[in-house]
C-alpha cells in the first residue's frame, strides 16, 4: 500500500468536520447507505424506525449515513433507496443527529439544476455545521432522463459542466462563469449561504461517465460499488496511478450487506457481502492495508433487524476501525 501521511491531506479537507471523519490516510471507516433497515422483498422501506436508527448510528460512532437519489420508481430496478429526496432528508437528519457525516450517494447531477443543487447543498451544510459530503453521479436508470427532458447521451458532459458551476458558486464570491449547458454568471449576483468551511467536498459515486484520471484530479474522492472483493487490489492500484502524486485521494465502496448471526461464518461469494463478523473483520483489515478508506454498508438484504447489526458492529468493529473527527487530526 502506498503510504500517505497526514502531510498529504489537503489542509482545507483535514479541517472539514464531515470529510475528515470519513476519510483519513491509512484508515478504514464505516458508514451505512440509507435506509437503515432491511427490505429484501419490497422496492422501498417502511421507515418506521428511521429516526431511532439514525440517532443510533450517530451515537455509536459510525462515520457516515449516505443518501441515494432515486426520483422515480422503475420496476425494472425494484429499489427506490430511502424513497425520500436526499437533500431534503439530509436537512431533516441535521436536526436529529449531532456528529455523524451526512453524504449523498449520489445526486443524479444531469437531472438537476446545478444552481439549485448548490443552494440546497450549502443550506444543508449550514444546518449540519459542516458535516456534508456531496456525492454526485449520473444515475443508472436511463428511463428517468426523458421525464426531465434531458439528453441521456450527453450526461457525462453535463455532469462536468454542472460540477464546475457548483464549485464556482459555492467557493467564490460574485462569480463570473460561462457554461455550455446551463446559464451564465456575470458577477452581479452571489449565492448565499456559502458553506461552513471553504468548500463542500465533492466525490464521484460510481464513475459518472468520467475517466479515472479526471475524477482523481477534479474531485475529492470516489465511491464505487463492487460485487467481488477480489477486485479491490487492482481497483486501488489503478486509482493510485491516476491520482495526483503525494496527495490523499480516498477510495471508498458501497455494498449490499448481510451480517450472519454466527460470528465465525465464512464470507459467501456473490453480490451481497455476507458473513460473520470475524471473517469480515479480517477482510476489512486486509482492505485497509490495500488502501480502502471507507465502506458504506447497505442493509437491503439484511436478515436481522438493523438495531442488532448496528450494536454488533459497534461493539466488535468500531474499536478496530474508529472514526476520527477533525479535532483528532488537527
Amino acid at each position: 500500500m502506498t503510504t500517505l501521511s497526514s502531510a498529504n491531506f489537503p489542509e482545507e479537507l483535514k479541517q472539514h468536520a464531515g470529510y475528515s471523519q470519513v476519510f483519513q490516510p491509512e484508515r478504514l471507516t464505516f458508514g451505512f447507505i440509507a435506509p437503515l433497515e432491511s427490505y429484501p422483498y419490497t422496492p422501498g422501506p417502511a421507515l418506521i424506525d428511521h429516526v431511532e436508527m439514525a440517532q443510533k448510528v450517530d451515537s455509536a460512532g459510525f462515520s457516515a449515513i449516505w443518501l441515494r437519489d432515486v426520483p422515480f420508481y422503475d420496476p425494472n430496478f425494484g429499489d427506490v433507496g430511502q424513497g425520500l429526496d436526499p437533500l431534503t432528508y439530509a436537512a431533516f437528519l441535521a436536526a436529529i443527529t449531532s456528529r455523524i457525516t451526512i453524504g449523498t450517494a449520489g445526486i443524479v447531477l444531469p437531472l438537476r439544476d446545478p444552481l439549485i443543487v448548490a443552494k440546497q447543498a450549502t443550506t444543508v451544510d449550514q444546518l449540519l455545521g459542516g458535516r456534508l459530503i456531496l456525492g454526485l453521479a449520473t444515475g443508472d436508470r436511463p428511463i428517468e432522463y426523458p421525464a426531465f427532458g434531458v439528453d441521456f447521451d450527453n450526461r457525462a458532459e453535463r455532469f462536468r459542466d454542472a460540477l464546475s458551476i457548483i464549485r464556482t458558486v459555492t467557493e467564490k464570491d460574485w462569480p463570473i462563469h460561462d457554461s455550455t449547458f446551463y446559464g451564465k454568471l456575470n458577477g452581479k449576483i452571489d449565492l448565499i449561504p456559502k458553506p461552513v468551511n471553504s468548500r463542500i467536498p465533492t466525490i464521484v459515486i460510481g464513475h459518472a461517465g468520467q475517466t479515472t484520471e479526471w475524477t482523481a484530479h477534479n474531485t475529492d474522492g470516489i465511491m464505487s460499488y463492487i460485487s467481488n472483493p477480489i477486485h479491490i487490489p487492482d481497483i486501488i492500484k489503478n486509482w493510485r496511478v491516476a491520482s495526483p502524486k503525494d496527495v490523499f485521494k480516498p477510495y471508498a465502496y458501497g455494498t449490499l450487506f448481510d451480517l450472519d448471526r454466527d460470528p465465525n461464518a465464512p464470507i459467501q461469494s456473490g453480490r451481497i457481502l455476507r458473513g460473520g463478523r470475524n471473517a469480515l473483520r479480517e477482510l476489512w483489515l486486509q482492505q485497509q492495508e490495500q488502501g480502502v478508506s471507507h465502506v458504506a454498508l447497505h442493509f437491503k438484504p439484511q436478515r436481522r433487524h438493523a438495531s442488532e447489526v448496528i450494536d454488533e458492529l459497534g461493539e466488535y468493529l468500531l474499536p478496530i476501525f474508529p472514526s476520527l473527527s477533525s479535532k483528532d487530526v488537527s
